[in-house]
């Protein structure tokens, strides 16, 4: 397996993204994180909201600058949710979950894509099992998660020997993320949900294929993940 290098990491300051920024630190990488908040110490990272275009390319192209110009990897942990029926979640709050989860993603690829070409790099990106089935009351994260499906897909065909690609569809973790959902929207308390550190290491054996050899797809679920398959 190749060796990691620099790796851009968005939401890298919690849950999947800060696994995955250990893992790789652990394995001899340098992690570079987006997110709206610092990551752990020692990191390098800008602040930014993926939800900001523009902002977001010029953070990734000024991290890279930060490596010497090389990057090897990018994953694209960062993800937001609004969850209730359409027409109770505020039109603001629905765009914004698409705006991160999906155009935050688009962003970050397109400005590191010039960089991973150079290098032969791979892209991991994050969906969801929610991005394969749908559920009641998360219509905006079902849209910019089967969205990053499509997005991930297409850009696995347009970079097919430049660019290494690989969709990640992981299931429910123990994390932040279910935090300030209401309760009825929460996992139960019983609920069996995997470790974001397990999930991480599937991550870093995505992006140490060597250049030719892609993981296209990795579904990466616990054992009774209710909405896979």
């Amino acid at each position: 397996m190749k060796p990691l290098g620099n790796v851009l990491i968005t939401g890298g300051a919690s849950g999947l993204g800060a696994a995955t920024v250990a893992a790789v630190r652990e394995a001899g990488g340098r992690p570079l994180v987006l997110d709206r908040v610092a990551p752990a110490e020692g990191v390098e990272h800008v602040l930014v909201d993926l939800a900001d275009t523009d902002t977001t390319e010029r953070a990734v192209t000024e991290l890279v600058d930060r490596a010497g110009g090389r990057l090897d990897g990018v994953f694209t942990a960062a993800g937001i949710d609004a969850c209730g029926p359409l027409t109770e979640v505020p039109a603001k709050d629905w765009e914004r979950v698409v705006h991160v989860n999906l155009l935050g993603t688009a962003a970050v690829v397109r400005a590191a894509l010039p960089h991973l070409e150079r290098t032969h790099g791979t892209v991991v990106t994050v969906a969801s099992t929610l991005g394969i089935k749908a559920v009641s009351d998360a219509t905006a994260y079902c849209a910019s998660k089967y969205g990053v499906v499509g997005f991930t897909k297409a850009l696995a065909a347009e970079t097919a020997g430049r660019v290494g690609v690989t969709l990640l569809v992981p299931g429910g973790m123990h994390t932040n993320f279910f935090n300030d959902r209401p309760e009825q929207y929460k996992p139960p308390a019983d609920a069996k949900l995997n470790h974001p550190e397990d999930v991480a290491r599937t991550v870093l054996f995505a992006l140490r294929q060597p250049p030719g050899c892609e993981v296209r797809e990795l579904v990466v679920c616990a054992s009774e993940e209710g909405s896979y398959p």
